[in-house]
């Protein structure tokens, strides 16, 4: 059982930053008299011990194990900057010290260049090598199998925090490492080109990441999920938050608009239940990768669902706003760096025989423009395209299908928490947005309007010219804006 004075110091933590008044007379008398051996001693024996571990697990963490390329956990998970990579820290680096380990071929815009250049790693951007699912196919764009011979395909992806880890999981974007140690091995696997590490180093580096926070509200979490309270009735700490006018403002606007999906206090729970409910389908597709739609008398065409496996990751949309900059038609931070054009084929099983779906379909556009977004119409009225429901010839990234084999997949990532987000620019998977700003302006004219569950249609005016209507207000945004710099 959780005693009043833990509840009462955590608390306190919590909503002023400190541990005011924890400290009371028998505790200092006890500090004066001389220790004996007892249970409570042992107590502190062990936290001095956990403390050593996480010390172990720094040092593990900041220094490259030897046979690897010199890269360490640290080289791109920064430790002074929030432990993501931000695209000004790249830059700085190779100007000031090109033979920084961090500039290594492996992540180089081309690998088997003469004269290696890195555009993608200033962008913040790390080459992901992932192994194909046994039960799909790369393809091109007349559907012909060009699956390469290692059955790998890379992808680009921005370096995640690993604050606040004791309190998420599973890990990375889409979700492919179950546990801690096993994501440390596969970082120096594949990013420092390492061997097997002992498991003793890999607990201890877990430790230690377990043990980084973006705000002492995340640490309090932790601290009730340890002591076995259940996730669903920990407080959510931002709820006691001592705030200004304008962010107890944004705070109403983030549970408008953001803690559907942001929520819990985690804040990595749907719990929104109209969103959790779309989360829990995925659209039917046809073999040619179309989606199936009903047409419902009064109402027109509806797509057809159907359960999917796991409602822990989901498509927001930030794929496809990274397509649309490839082919020039949104201004993504990473548009000027060349990304990859896949297209898959997902078969029923790894002997790929019988055919399920290919992702993205092959677009069939209003006008005939290939990258028109509006799409054709069939017999029915119906649109004909695929599950992003706009035409697109490719993806950059199919997110969690290329773990699952799943097409009910394509294009769904984690979802991550929003505490210390203000300091962890730029954002998405790939980096997509550069300022938390941008984030705001693409959410409130292009996923808000959108979501109806959450009933925020786009009653605004544009902030931008020759923008979309937008479901924030420009106040909201900035009160938004200011609410999600505390948080």
């Amino acid at each position: 059982m959780v005693s009043r004075r833990v509840v009462a110091c955590l608390t306190s933590a919590l909503v002023l930053g400190g541990f005011p008044g924890c400290t009371d007379t028998a505790q200092a008398d006890a500090r004066a008299r001389e220790v004996q051996p007892t249970a409570e001693t042992d107590s502190v024996t062990q936290a001095q011990s956990e403390m050593h571990g996480t010390h172990t697990g720094r040092r593990l963490f900041s220094q490259a194990f030897p046979n690897t390329n010199g890269r360490s956990c640290a080289t791109c998970h920064v430790l002074d900057e929030s432990t993501v990579l931000r695209p000004e820290n790249v830059v700085a680096r190779l100007a000031s010290t090109p033979g920084d380990p961090l500039f290594n071929r492996i992540d180089a815009d081309d690998p088997s260049a003469a004269v290696p250049t890195y555009e993608h790693l200033k962008k913040g951007l790390v080459r992901v090598v992932l192994p194909l699912p046994a039960n799909m196919d790369v393809i091109d764009y007349d559907g012909h199998v060009i699956t390469p011979a290692d059955r790998k395909v890379a992808v680009w992806r921005g370096v995640p925090s690993i604050q606040d880890t004791a309190i998420t999981g599973a890990f990375q974007y889409d979700g492919r490492e179950a546990h801690l140690e096993e994501q440390a091995q596969s970082a120096i696997t594949s990013h420092s080109e390492g061997g097997t590490v002992a498991p003793a180093h890999l607990r201890a580096i877990a430790d230690f990441q377990r043990g980084e926070f973006s705000s002492p509200r995340a640490r309090f979490v932790s601290d009730w999920l340890e002591l076995g309270v259940p996730r669903a009735r920990v407080p959510v700490p931002e709820d006691f938050m001592l705030l200004t006018p304008q962010e107890r403002r944004g705070r109403e606007v983030f549970k408008l608009a953001c803690q559907g999906c942001h929520g819990g206090a985690t804040q990595t729970d749907i719990t929104h239940a109209g969103l959790n409910e779309l989360a829990r389908q995925g659209r039917v597709l046809k073999p040619d990768g179309n989606v199936v739609f009903t047409v419902i008398p009064g109402v027109g065409p509806v797509p057809a669902v159907t359960p999917r496996a796991d409602d822990k990751f989901f498509n927001v949309g930030f794929a496809f706003f990274s397509y649309l900059g490839q082919i020039g038609q949104f201004p993504a931070f990473n548009a000027s760096v060349e990304l990859p054009r896949y297209r898959f084929r997902f078969y029923t099983d790894g002997t790929r025989q019988q055919q399920v779906t290919d992702l993205p379909p092959i677009p069939k556009t209003l006008s005939g423009d290939p990258y028109d977004g509006n799409p054709a119409l069939d017999e029915n009225g119906a649109p004909i395209v695929g599950p992003n429901l706009i035409p697109q010839w490719f993806t950059t990234d199919p997110g969690r299908a290329l773990i699952t084999g799943d097409p009910l997949d394509f294009e769904t990532f984690d979802m991550p928490s929003l505490r210390g987000v203000a300091r962890t620019a730029p954002y998405f998977h790939d980096n997509s947005h550069a300022t938390l700003r941008d984030v705001l302006d693409t959410y409130s004219q292009f996923i808000l309007p959108f979501t109806a569950p959450l009933n925020l249609p786009p009653v605004h005016p544009p902030e931008t010219p020759n923008g979309l209507p937008e479901s924030l207000s420009p106040a909201q945004k900035e009160d938004l804006f200011q609410f999600l710099n505390r948080l």
